[in-house]
This record gives structure tokens, sequence and C-alpha cells, in this order.
């Protein structure tokens, strides 16, 4: 297990979502404040549902914190779902009064027809209820915590949107770190590109129109990243690895690429590669790198350039137009089932894709640094600085 550690409960429609957070040391400043603001922008995009008409998200600190510091104890976060009340008489815990009607028609591309065939569930709401990508609340409220215990050494993390559907963002190329997080931050679909995004808006319609649905490509870079998180010796330390398990594991991400990427593959070593060169007067200069092919990322171990981590997700499975299924009792051949749902959720996924790598860092840093309080933490980060400073 992992130094920083957290669990996930709660579906879609159940009374709410709950994650338990361990490994937080003593003393990080954190408020709910600190959370819900992740928990609004992973609200936000043009292509949601009705749902994030329902829900208005916000963080309960339940265990872990007092007087605005955590106090090295497991944190237990709370959000409740409003759409629960509509939902009682088909998702209480009690035995219900009358069977609700069952979901029975799987959807192509989700977990339906699997989860029901390896848990053995007839009505397949038992199932997509935690399939459900609404489970990401929680991992945006456990990013939270997360990204908070980064500011502290100076790490920050922030995603944008590069592409949905066949509209690609390009402007971004020609723009500073900072101008990037800023415009992404200003807009409504998280991309960087005035031009693309209202071409993205024009697609994200069309498919709307056709019954359809549509994925995208975003972009996570995490700053101020120190050297030396993960590690070559074995497998499963490996940094690169780690953070590709993180985002695989987004609901609807089904490609992940760090650095170059799959570009690298087309491309002969001398351009792939990322030059050392020295910068400043003898011993007080510092290792620098004038371009970052590698994403921050060398042998599994950070280098000190900014982390940049894409991910690929593909457009979602419930459609307003279904395709073919089969009824999983009768076996008939029937349309899939439709519940109500996003028509593009890429930006929305940008902000996972964000607690996701914050997370990964947050562990990779109390496995390096370790301690029990943000104090004996800090000094710790302050020693191995000055360790890099006289190599």
């Amino acid at each position: 297990m992992g130094t920083f550690r957290f669990f996930t409960a709660g579906e879609s429609h159940g009374p709410g979502l709950v994650a338990v957070v361990d490994g937080v040391p003593a003393g990080l400043h954190l408020l709910a404040t600190d959370i819900d603001e992740g928990l609004a922008r992973r609200q936000r995009g043009y292509g949601r549902g009705g749902r994030m008409k329902i829900e208005t998200d916000r963080v309960i600190l339940e265990a872990g914190v007092r007087g605005g510091e955590t106090l090295g104890s497991p944190l237990a976060l709370r959000v409740p779902n409003r759409d629960f009340e509509s939902w009682q008489g088909r998702m209480g815990p009690e035995p219900f009064a009358s069977t609700p009607e069952a979901v029975v028609r799987p959807r192509p591309g989700h977990a339906d027809l699997a989860g029901g065939l390896k848990y053995d569930r007839r009505d397949l709401r038992d199932v997509l209820e935690r399939a459900s990508a609404r489970e990401t609340t929680m991992r945006v409220a456990v990013g939270g915590v997360a990204r908070a215990l980064l500011r502290a050494i100076g790490v920050h993390v922030f995603a944008h949107v590069v592409s949905i559907g066949e509209v690609e963002a390009t402007a971004h190329r020609s723009l500073d770190l900072e101008n990037v997080r800023l415009r992404a931050g200003a807009s409504d679909l998280a991309c960087a590109d005035p031009d693309a995004e209202a071409a993205m808006r024009v697609a994200i319609h069309a498919a709307s129109h056709d019954g359809d649905t549509l994925g995208g490509v975003f972009e996570v870079v995490a700053t101020g990243v120190p050297i030396g998180l993960g590690s070559h010796v074995q497998s499963d330390r490996k940094l690169d690895g780690r953070i590709a398990q993180a985002l695989t594991c987004i609901q609807a991400i089904k490609g992940v690429e760090i650095g170059l990427g799959f570009k690298a593959a087309e491309l002969r070593g001398s351009a792939v590669h990322d030059p050392i060169a020295w910068e400043g007067a003898g011993r007080e200069g510092h290792f620098a790198r004038p371009k970052n092919g590698a994403g921050g990322i060398e042998g599994g171990i950070t280098n000190g350039e900014p982390v940049v981590v894409r991910a690929a997700m593909k457009p979602i499975a419930t459609l307003k137009n279904p395709l073919p299924s089969v009824h999983v009792d009768t076996k008939a051949a029937a349309p899939a089932a439709h519940e109500r749902s996003d028509i593009c959720a890429v930006a929305a996924a940008s902000v996972v894709g964000e607690a996701m790598l914050a997370i990964v860092l947050a562990d990779a840093v109390l496995e390096k640094f370790g301690g029990d309080s943000m104090k004996e933490l800090l000094r710790n980060v302050e020693g191995y600085r000055a360790q890099l400073a006289a190599y």
C-alpha cells in the first residue's frame, strides 16, 4: 500500500458519496473550501447533462481536521447526493415496498454487462450505480487534500483540454504554462485556445443533435515537482507507471502518454531526448533542460522539469440514440438502456485527471520525505534541496 491512501464508497443515486484518506501529516492547513473549488470545476462544461443542474457538490469534513488543520489521523469526507430524494424508493438500503423496474438492456462500452455477469446481478442498476463517473466526485475531493499538501512544498497541478472529437487546440503550444493555466481556468471547456473552444462547442452541439456523444484528450501539468520522486529500482515504484495506472482507472479513459508519448515512436532519438546543460556560474549553477520531451520523468524518476501527462477519453457510453443490445433475461435483441447522461465530459474528466496526478505526486512526496507532521516534512524537503544544491 502507498503512503497517501484513500478509499471511496457510494452510488450515483444513493444517499451520498464518502472517502477515507490516510497518511496526511498533522498540521496541514485544510478547509472545505480548498476541496469545493475542484468539485465545482468538475461539474462545469458545455455538454454536461441534467444531473449537474440538480447537484451542487460541497464536501463535509467529518473527521481528521480540527480548527482548520489536519490531525495526522484519517480524514473522512462526505458529499451528499441531493438527487437521492427522488430515488429513495429505488436506491435506499432498506427492502423495497415494491420492486423497482430493473435495468436489463446493457449499454455497449459500459460496465453493465461485464459487471452483471461478474457479480451475478440481474438488475444492472446494481452495477451501473457504482460504475458511474459520479464516483469521481470523491476522487476530486481526495485530490483537493493532495493538492493542499503539494502546495505546501511549491508543487502546483492544473489541466487543460487539448482536443474534443476532431477539433484540436493549438494555441497552448506557443504559451508559457502560467498563461495556459489562466486561459484554461477561464474557459467553460477548460481549453486555452478560444478558437478551438468555439469549434468544440459546435462539435458537441452536432453530436447532441444526432443523439451521440464525444470524447477527447486533456493534458495535466505539474510544476515545481522536486527531482527524485519515484524510483528505477522496482517496477511498481516507477512514477510513470503509477501515473499511467492512476489516469487509466478514471472512467472512460482509454489511453495515457507522458511527455512526447506516442509521438516519440515516430522520431529519432536525437529529436526525442532532452539535452542536459549547466546554467549559472560554477557550483552556484544548476542542471537544466532546454526542452521537456520526457515530460519530467526519466527512468521512472522525476527530473525537475514539469510533469506533463495526456489522457484520451472515449465518448460516453450512454447514447440518446442507443446502440443494439440484448435483454439479459429474454436474450432478445433490444436497444441499449438510456440513463440521463452527458454529451461530452472531457472538461470534467480533466479535473479528475488533475486530482489523480496530485494524489500520485502526494504519495510520492510522502514516500520520499516522510514526516508525521508538516513541520517535519518541510524540514526533510529543505534538507534534500540542500543536498541537491551541493551535488
